[in-house]
């Protein structure tokens, strides 16, 4: 199909999100609930094997962090968890008493 560039251009930016709004990956074969089942099933009907990859063989070693520094990459340490409270929500409506 040939376009002229302003269609083109049109079409493309149909695709494109504005300013402060952020993609949902959420759809599809990758989806979180059926991502195992799809990529097994996915593997099985092209006859390709699952890399695997074998533990650490020192098991003294603590388990690293989850939480990294994002600057320098550092590991952070976890001083304190808080809790989650009750939702912050605003006083009753007023009444008009009439």
């Amino acid at each position: 199909m040939t376009l002229e560039a302003g269609e083109f251009m049109r079409r493309f930016l149909l695709h494109v999100l504005p300013g402060g709004f952020h993609r949902i990956r959420h759809y599809g074969l990758l989806a979180n609930p059926l991502r195992r089942a799809n990529l097994a099933r996915a593997r099985e009907l092209l006859d390709a094997v699952a890399k695997v990859t074998a533990p650490p063989e020192d098991s003294d070693l603590a388990a690293p962090t989850p939480f990294l520094c994002r600057h320098c990459g550092a590991p952070m340490l976890i001083i304190e968890i808080i809790p989650r409270s009750a939702l912050i929500r605003g006083p009753p409506p007023q009444r008009v008493v009439a």
